[in-house]
């Protein structure tokens, strides 16, 4: 990698996985804790779902609002709030002592794991331009996110035989740490200079739409999709989501361009993407 890459390269790098690293831990090593935050928290099944929804909820709400901060007031500025935010969400999870503020810290975690990951994305897209190092840091950061997700399970359980499930949040707080330090030191502060006044209508549209689309498919099974508040979210999803068109087309700095769609590779590459997130969830 040393050739490739140089050391400030190699600073980045590190800082965009570790936190690739803590926002995939987060979503799969979870599971792991729910019987013991069952028993040690007295919560039950429906606080159990909070606890892991919540965290989904949240992230999801985020990341086209926070992508649009970060492109005018400094990707580095938001990325490092980020980090910090999640370190510190990461250690009120870790002490909380009810499951009421557990599941509150964890929709917090959320909002920040959600900037966190945009943010890298952005960082990433803007520090490594040239092929060979493209092609090496987005092949890194892959697969220290795959790792994240795929081997959270083993990490949680592991954490929770030795030692107790605080720990499970409460080890992100060093992670974030280092990762804060990496990326202070090694990233350089970049915006888009093309970016004009925030399109708060966007954001204020967008946000609720995929807010109450996600509630709808993660609270669906216990509220019933056929339910009066299933079905009241899932409307409210879809006038917000028609309301984010209206004000796209409207707006002279739209958020968001719809001709990227037009891109058979984008729009392949969202399909492929969608899909294999759809995966890591069991219906």
């Amino acid at each position: 990698m040393a050739p490739v890459l140089t050391r400030r390269g190699i600073v980045v790098l590190f800082a965009a996985c570790l936190a690739c690293l803590m926002f995939g831990l987060e979503i799969s090593s979870v599971p792991t804790v729910l019987p013991t935050l069952e028993q040690v928290l007295d919560a039950d099944f429906r606080q159990l779902q909070w606890v892991m929804n919540a965290y989904t909820i949240a992230v999801t709400s985020v990341l086209m609002a926070v992508g649009t901060i970060a492109d005018r007031y400094g990707r580095k500025r938001v990325f490092l709030v980020s980090i910090a935010a999640f370190g510190l969400t990461s250690l009120i999870c870790g002490l909380a002592g009810n499951v009421s503020t557990l599941i509150v810290a964890r929709f917090l975690q959320g909002l920040s794991g959600g900037a966190m990951l945009i943010c890298q994305l952005a960082v990433l897209s803007h520090e490594f331009q040239e092929g060979r190092e493209r092609a090496v840091a987005w092949g890194w950061w892959g697969v220290i996110f795959g790792i994240g997700l795929g081997f959270g399970p083993i990490v949680g359980g592991g954490i929770v035989a030795v030692s107790s499930w605080q720990w499970v949040f409460l080890i992100h707080v060093a992670v974030a740490i280092v990762a804060f330090v990496l990326a202070l030191t090694g990233v350089h502060e970049s915006k888009d200079p093309q970016a004009g006044r925030l399109d708060l209508a966007g954001i204020l549209t967008l946000s609720p739409a995929v807010f109450c689309l996600v509630f709808t498919i993660t609270q669906g099974p216990e509220l019933g999709f056929a339910s009066p508040a299933a079905l009241a979210f899932l409307c409210l999803s879809i006038a917000s989501f028609v309301a984010f068109l209206i004000a796209e087309r409207v707006s002279e700095r739209p958020m968001f361009d719809f001709s990227v769609f037009r891109i058979r590779p984008f729009s392949g590459a969202i399909v492929g993407s969608a899909a294999m997130n759809i995966s890591y969830w069991p219906f």
